[in-house]
């Protein structure tokens, strides 16, 4: 429960004694925050890929530039730009307590965005993260603050909206402040799976078990009773919620176990503080998942879980049938409204659980022969080393490691070497360091990179050097080769030649390319002076002509630069005058005598 207010607290204690007892959020204090009715594609807690969802997603009829509004009363306290983020983003604070961000905005209201231009201009940069005190934009509720839009990392118009609370900056479920969205739809349950909890759930594949809806709710396909082979199980549900009017399948609020009419442990996303939000891959099965599978949802926590969405009322989940006798399983699943799905069903073993083992005294190994959540595990090769944290994992996990014997590639440094797949969720940074196997002048120290890959997947991270040792962190597994890189980025050309007409143009654009795939910086100038370039997605630099370039022929130079620094410069002239789309000339039919 760390990190938590004694407000959501109560919440959390309260909640398993019925959904009628919750501690209530303000109820109506904040208004829609689009001039349309409320619609959502997607819920607070929803399943994304290594987070939850920590807001709402409202839709703006598949249009960009719907006017944004204040959702309450309160002053901006800060605005940004990020790029494949948020994109552009508001963060309103008001008088009691909570906060509200509006993100992948196109523009700001007028003042504002003069104002954030201004500052891009002094900093010379796209992004911008801007502070702002209570006298310098105050807001009433439905003040006009933005236009919403595309930018940053969506897939779609939309506009994404958060309910803060200020002190500690968790992301609470705005649908618990009681917005006008109608929702008298239970949550799907569409599927249940079983683990062997004798052992790690890593490596493990999700066993299903069949279900069918009944008046009643859900039960077993093949009837009331489970028989397992196994003694120690836990269970993951396969699950969604929808809204009245709706098909999209949504985050559900939260489950809870139940065994013999006792209850076991719930999990329930209320809050969820973005430091954490790392953890959803201890809350699904993250194997299952990367490999083409549905969404499991854990109903136990896995060694390495950091408390964030389980509360164990009795244990940590994991069922221990200690007899032959039939216990009884209720799962209910709850959306933010109330509204609640139960599975009920009967299970028993042939096989009672003993208890623990004792464990016979073992010399320690030479090497450490698994990653152990708890404790920290070092790696030691003569040309290869890798330090894992405690905590890095959520579950234990064989050591896998081996060493490419191919050839060294001509710019690589290093063999490569593989340590286990990412089909394993790592929760921390980890350290690898490499001895090169070639030599390296002083000079270009400083352009060594490290990659980490599986199949298509890459990721480069300049290296450090630590003595003879060439050093980088990763937060995931796979292979990992230390390369030295000299080759600078290519810029594309923005026509032919020179000198470049742009009169029939509202902007240009430039999309520049590297042999490791990473963009550093791109700066670009505009008869000398820094000029506004945006880069809302992917790679691509877009500067709408304004102001700034007036009509007549300007000098625009661009420089990019890679990861390891090497930089490529491009100039041109550009040329741009009043525009007048050229006359179509009519020609004449004859007419035929």
């Amino acid at each position: 429960m760390r990190f938590f207010t004694v407000f959501t607290s109560l919440v959390f204690l309260l909640n398993f004694t019925g959904f009628a007892q919750r501690v209530q959020y303000p109820q109506g204090y904040f208004r829609n925050p689009l001039g349309i009715p409320m619609e959502l594609t997607a819920n607070f807690g929803e399943l994304r890929t290594h987070h939850w969802h920590m807001g709402l997603d409202i839709r703006t009829q598949a249009k960009e530039n719907l006017p944004v509004y204040a959702a309450a009363s309160g002053y901006i306290a800060a605005i940004g730009v990020r790029p494949l983020s948020f994109g552009r983003f508001i963060i309103i604070q008001h008088p009691n307590g909570l906060s509200t961000l509006y993100a992948h905005l196109n523009d700001f209201a007028p003042a504002i965005e003069a104002y954030v231009t201004q500052k891009q201009y002094e900093q010379e940069s796209w992004p911008v993260e801007l502070k702002f005190t209570p006298d310098q934009f105050p807001v009433s509720k439905g003040t006009f603050i933005a236009y919403s839009g595309n930018t940053g990392g969506s897939a779609g118009p939309h506009l994404h909206f958060e309910i803060i609370d200020t002190k500690t900056d968790r992301r609470l479920n705005p649908l618990l402040f009681g917005f006008p969205l109608p929702d008298e739809v239970p949550p799907v349950i569409k599927g249940l799976a079983l683990y062997d909890r004798s052992r790690s759930v890593n490596g493990q594949s999700p066993r299903p078990v069949a279900l069918k809806k009944t008046k009643e709710g859900y039960t077993l396909l093949a009837g009331t009773t489970l028989v397992a082979d196994l003694n120690q199980i836990s269970f993951a549900l396969q699950t969604f919620d929808q809204v009245s009017g709706s098909t999209n399948p949504n985050g559900v609020y939260s489950a809870t176990l139940r065994v013999d009419g006792e209850t076991q442990l719930a999990f329930i996303l209320d809050s969820i503080d973005y430091e954490q939000t790392g953890y959803i891959n201890a809350h699904i099965d993250y194997r299952h998942k990367q490999q083409g599978g549905a969404y499991y949802q854990h109903l136990s926590a896995l060694p390495g879980e950091g408390g964030v969405a389980y509360h164990p009322i009795k244990n940590d989940g994991v069922i221990r049938l200690k007899d032959t006798l039939v216990h009884a399983i209720e799962i209910s699943v709850q959306d933010a409204n109330g509204n609640e799905s139960i599975l009920q069903f009967d299970i028993k073993t042939n096989n009672p659980w003993q208890g623990l083992a004792a464990n016979p005294a073992k010399l320690p190994a030479k090497e450490p022969t698994h990653f152990t959540p708890q404790i920290p595990v070092k790696i030691k090769k003569p040309d290869f080393e890798l330090d894992f944290p405690a905590m890095g994992l959520y579950d234990s996990l064989p050591i896998y490691y081996r060493r490419d014997l191919f050839p060294l590639l001509p710019n690589a440094l290093t063999a490569r070497h593989q340590v286990n797949d990412p089909s394993i969720p790592v929760h921390l940074d980890f350290e690898v360091r490499f001895k090169p196997e070639k030599k390296i002048v002083p000079e270009l120290k400083n352009k060594v990179v490290v990659q980490r890959s599986f199949g298509s997947v890459k990721k480069t991270k300049l290296a450090t050097w630590k003595g003879e040792w060439i050093s980088a962190t990763f937060d995931d597994f796979g292979y990992f080769q230390a390369f030295v890189d000299t080759v600078a980025p290519l810029v594309n050309l923005a026509g032919k030649g020179d000198t470049i007409n742009v009169s029939a143009l509202s902007r240009i654009s430039f999309t520049p390319t590297d042999n490791f795939g990473i963009i550093k910086s791109f700066r670009a100038e505009l008869n000398g002076q820094w000029v506004r370039f945006t880069n809302d997605k992917g790679r691509t630099w877009v500067y709408r002509f304004d102001e700034r370039c007036p009509y007549g022929t300007h000098q625009l130079q661009v420089t990019v630069e890679d990861l390891a620094g090497n930089q490529t410069t491009r100039s041109w002239w550009i040329k741009r005058s009043p525009y007048r789309p050229p006359v179509k000339k009519v020609i004449k039919k004859k007419r035929r005598k």
